[in-house]
């Protein structure tokens, strides 16, 4: 049966080779065009805003922090100040490329045991909900550091424009009133939040104005003071008042401490094309590259996009990768992560022969590898490229839609429940169903290992795509279906964003296949002995390609009110 498929589908190879990576007359789904610079992000108002900072002579940087906190008043559930996330910067003046680490950490009073009861289970809601699952947070102290290094324009003007969202008011969608409904239960526990998304007892509803007075005075107290207002200013003190009046952890030593790090990016090759995207403690960038790794002696050209034969390798590259995350990765501030040994083209070799074409592997009968020594679902992104070449790619989170549930009091700030990605208890899953051991357990200021993968892609020496998008642990593997359908199937990034996508992560042995996925698609690979679940739609890419006469745009439909816009 494998091979009538692949006879079949080699007859098509002629038009999958004609096609581009920039527009095709063949292509259905096509990117926008600007010749000056680019917003891609999940929530219209914000790329407008960020479009506008760019027009007003602000560069990539400047917009992508404008963009940044206005998404912490129009899409709330994601955008943030009270949580974190990862940066990549390049700046074409001096073609250097930073990755600016602002993921939260573990407050000084944490410890290893803190979610485990009297009886060894895990207090799942303890690590979910509530002040005792909040991480320190880093947002603000990213973005003050970015503007630090490479901002221009003055700070308050990118910070005014959410100030005027929060206290004006914004619409209340479907989508945003949908979400609150679905979780009022939980957001109703907490008065403060209350305060926020409901309105005579009930969250609010399509049409009305929803108002965040509160979150105004923080976003005003940012824009006159900085992020020391933040971590050592007057929402700071509101911040621990709430924590120490509701059992959390967090105190003013905690957020005076935190401190945002500027990283080495991770680099890999695939067909000649540079892959660079973040480091530990972000998993993303290494098992990207891994995959790629794996799966680069494949002709997966030639097999065809969509088709079982690629979408198998693809898998079982997945399978693979997801293995050495449950061992190997975590905070390199606390665990010697073997970035070089897994990125490595020769350990991903040794995977490979592991790879039957015509059969899936059991997970079971996969463990973590043994890489040689080294010399080493709800978040949001926004991808960024200005007038001078300089491009912004940015993924950050609560972790959970609306994070802990919580809004700090007096502040209008949710917070986060990032204390979820951490090891609980060794082998035992987190919300995401992701395993993880000693290398992510919990210790006091560590930060929690994370599948966020904001993402460049080089040729020449010279930015051609920046990308990134939400989804947990299905983040990295969405990347992978963007590089393959681009690198492989010249697929422009529209297309390369629609097209369905599938994941794997070791465990559980389940393949989580997009409903748009061909049924013949799927019978083929249940054949080869895979287990598919169906399921939601994964992720929302936010991307934007450098061409040589402006740049290309794409927003995923996948989830909606996201915008791409330019000039």
């Amino acid at each position: 049966m494998a091979l009538v498929f692949t006879i079949v589908f080699i007859s098509g190879v002629a038009m999958a080779v004609e096609r581009s990576a920039v527009l095709s007359r063949k292509d259905v789904f096509r990117p926008i065009f600007a010749p000056n610079g680019m917003v891609a992000s999940q929530e219209a108002t914000a790329s407008r805003i960020g479009r506008d900072i760019l027009k007003k002579g602000g560069n990539a940087v400047d917009a992508a922090i404008a963009v940044g906190l206005a998404l912490a008043v129009t899409l709330p559930r994601a955008g943030n100040l009270g949580g974190g996330g990862f940066m990549l910067v390049h700046m074409a003046a001096s073609k250097k490329t930073v990755a600016i680490d602002y993921r939260e950490m573990a407050p000084q009073a944490a410890s290893k045991n803190m979610y485990i009861r009297p009886d060894g289970s895990v207090d799942k809601k303890a690590s979910r909900s509530g002040y005792s699952a909040v991480g320190v947070p880093g947002t603000v102290a990213g973005f003050a550091l970015a503007y630090k290094k490479f901002g221009s324009l003055p700070w308050h003007v990118l910070v005014e424009p959410a100030v005027a969202l929060a206290a004006n008011g914004i619409v209340v969608t479907e989508f945003m009133a949908n979400g609150l409904e679905r979780r009022k239960e939980s957001l109703g526990r907490w008065a403060s939040t209350r305060a926020v998304f409901f309105r005579s007892g009930m969250p609010v509803r399509p049409g009305d104005l929803l108002m965040q007075k509160d979150l105004a005075w923080s976003l005003s107290q940012i824009a006159r003071h900085g992020a020391s207002s933040f971590y050592n200013g007057e929402i700071a003190k509101r911040i621990v008042r709430a924590m120490r009046e509701n059992g959390g952890l967090i105190t003013a030593a905690d957020l005076a401490a935190y401190r945002p790090v500027i990283r080495e990016p991770v680099r890999g090759w695939y067909r000649g094309v540079e892959v660079v995207s973040m480091p530990p403690p972000s998993s993303g960038g290494i098992h990207l590259i891994q995959m790629l790794n794996i799966i680069e002696a494949y002709n997966i050209g030639k097999m065809g996009p969509q088709s079982a034969a690629s979408l198998h390798i693809m898998i079982e590259a997945m399978r693979r990768a997801f293995a050495d995350r449950s061992k190997y990765l975590g905070d390199p501030a606390f665990w010697d992560v073997p970035i070089k040994g897994l990125i490595s083209k020769n350990y991903s070799a040794t995977w490979r022969k592991g790879i039957d074409p015509n059969n899936a592997t059991r997970s079971a009968d996969i463990a973590p590898g043994i890489p040689r020594p080294h010399e080493s679902p709800d978040t949001t992104h926004f991808t960024i490229a200005d007038h001078f070449g300089n491009f912004v790619t940015n993924t950050y989170t609560l972790n959970f839609s609306y994070g802990s549930r919580v809004v700090a009091n007096g502040t209008g700030i949710l917070l986060n429940n990032e204390m979820d990605d951490f090891s609980a208890k060794p082998g035992v899953p987190n919300a995401f169903g992701l395993v993880g051991g000693v290398a992510n357990a919990i210790e006091p200021l560590k930060r929690p290992l994370s599948s966020m993968t904001p993402l460049f892609l080089f040729k020449d020496g010279k930015p051609w795509l920046a990308t990134g998008g939400p989804g947990g642990s299905r983040i990295i593997t969405n990347m992978l279906h963007l590089v393959v359908n681009i690198v492989d199937h010249g697929m422009n990034i529209a297309e390369a964003t629609v097209a369905p996508r599938v994941h794997h992560q070791w465990l559980p042995d389940i393949v989580r296949v997009e409903e748009t996925l061909s049924v013949d698609t799927a019978r083929l690979l249940v054949g080869l002995g895979h287990r598919l679940k169906m399921g939601d739609a994964m992720g929302s890419t936010q991307s934007v390609m450098q061409t040589g006469n402006g740049y290309y745009g794409f927003s995923d439909p996948r989830r909606p009110g996201a915008l791409t816009i330019g000039y």
